[in-house]
């Protein structure tokens, strides 16, 4: 057989190529200063919810019901005065009232109408008569004076102070309505009314502020009117406020119950406790729809977190996520209207405002927990969810606490008090009857 001739095979080694080592050094600089003692913080604080969660449960209950108590005090803390409240405290409107007040005081013993310039307390009200009647002849006027008695006749506190009491005065006298004096003196014969100046007694009465659809002939005396003007002033007194209140809230029940004015259909032109109403009127309107974001928000929360398996199904985390929020507007608002902060109308929009953050806060601590281990024990997931879900619940506290107290800058009162109720809401709405989480996996 031939022999197999095998070529030689030279294996060369080439030295690896030396490069120039280059020592780069990088700049250390810390950037979990605050992430890291805020999470180790509340990681413990997660155990120890994991460990104790009956007592987070019930100790907020028993905070947010005696803080809640605050509300008995809702009545005396309520201020919607629409002046102080809802107008700026600078405004320029002021600084010349201020003015004008220096330069033209009001004196309280002479009652004037032109230098009324912050008496709030009067009443207004306009008489049309129906059927083209003349309203300054029977049977239409004697239904205007029927109903100027029964006005004059309002009384309150028992009985201890009506209109002769509360009036506003001049030369020690109630000031009257004078068209009802002119009209009555010149009864049998009102072509000794002139309009629009009339003279009665010794002085000259401008009667175009309290006729209208007048008709006169050609001496400007008055043959008929279609309407008559009637005002009630009151004494602007602080110690005569809360009366004078209460007798305009009876000032607009009489004209609303009235039923006998056949004659004549009556009007309010102007009533302080008419704006007072339309604002309770608000307020009660928005309870309704308050409820309904509730039940909304409940349902939202409940399909979302709703699983079909057993174990991981969160539908109680999802109802008492929201009753959180509750508490928490029930235990701030509670605890301001025990330290005296007025209630103004505006802060009822708050818990809308609270209820949106609470249920962000409420889905990022449940998204974290359903990523931890099942088969870990309670409490070592919720150190690991609370750990986790502090730094994103800190930037949206610490972004809304920023973007409210941008708003409580206002020069607006009222707008002031209804930003600030979400920062104080944000610190109650954390640890709250969140641990129900962990009773539940503990029953499992």
């Amino acid at each position: 057989a031939p022999v197999q001739q095998f070529t030689p095979i030279m294996v060369v080694t080439i030295p690896p190529r030396m490069c120039p080592t280059v020592s780069l050094k990088m700049a250390s600089r810390r950037t979990d200063c605050l992430a890291k003692p805020l999470s180790g913080f509340f990681e413990k604080l997660g155990s120890l919810v994991g460990s104790y969660p009956f007592y987070f449960f019930v100790v907020p209950l028993i905070l947010s019901a005696a803080l809640g108590g605050g509300f008995t005090f809702l009545k005396d803390r309520e201020d919607n005065d629409f002046e102080r409240q809802f107008t700026p405290r600078k405004g320029p409107s002021k600084a010349t009232r201020a003015f004008v007040k220096e330069n033209f005081p009001y004196n309280d013993s002479m009652f004037s109408e032109d230098r009324l310039y912050e008496n709030d307390y009067f009443a207004s009200i306009i008489a049309v008569s129906t059927n083209n009647l003349n309203i300054l002849a029977n049977p239409a006027f004697e239904d205007i004076i029927r109903l100027n008695n029964k006005i004059l006749n309002i009384t309150v506190y028992n009985g201890t102070l009506g209109f002769n009491e509360l009036c506003a005065r001049a030369n020690g006298e109630c000031i009257p309505n004078t068209i009802l004096d002119i009209v009555r003196s010149n009864e049998t014969d009102q072509t000794g009314i002139i309009f629009p100046v009339c003279t009665h007694g010794s002085s000259s009465v401008f009667l175009g502020s309290v006729l209208g659809g007048v008709i006169t002939d050609a001496n400007s005396s008055v043959i008929s009117a279609q309407a008559v003007k009637l005002f009630y002033y009151l004494d602007g007194k602080e110690s005569t406020t809360n009366a004078s209140k209460l007798w305009l809230r009876r000032f607009k029940k009489l004209l609303s119950d009235e039923t006998d004015k056949k004659h004549i259909d009556v009007r309010i032109t102007y009533c302080h406790t008419v704006f007072l109403s339309l604002i309770d009127s608000h307020t009660t309107d928005g309870f309704p729809l308050f409820l309904i974001t509730y039940a909304l928000a409940i349902t939202f929360s409940v399909i979302s977190c709703l699983r079909f398996d057993n174990v991981r199904n969160k539908v109680w985390v999802a109802v008492f996520g929201v009753l959180s929020s509750g508490l928490a507007v029930l235990s701030s608002f509670g605890l301001l209207l025990y330290i005296g902060v007025p209630f103004v109308i505006t802060v009822a929009n708050s818990p809308f405002l609270i209820l949106g953050i609470g249920l962000n806060n409420m889905f990022v601590m449940v998204s974290d927990w359903q990523h931890t281990n099942v088969k870990d024990s309670v409490p070592k997931r919720m150190a690991h969810s609370y750990k986790e879900a502090i730094m994103s619940i800190t930037i949206t506290a610490l972004t809304d606490i920023l973007k409210f107290s941008i708003g409580v800058t206002s020069d607006f009162p009222s707008q002031q008090w209804n930003l600030s109720n979400p920062i104080r809401n944000k610190k109650c709405d954390s640890v709250k009857p969140f641990a129900i989480i962990f009773m539940e996996e503990e029953m499992y």
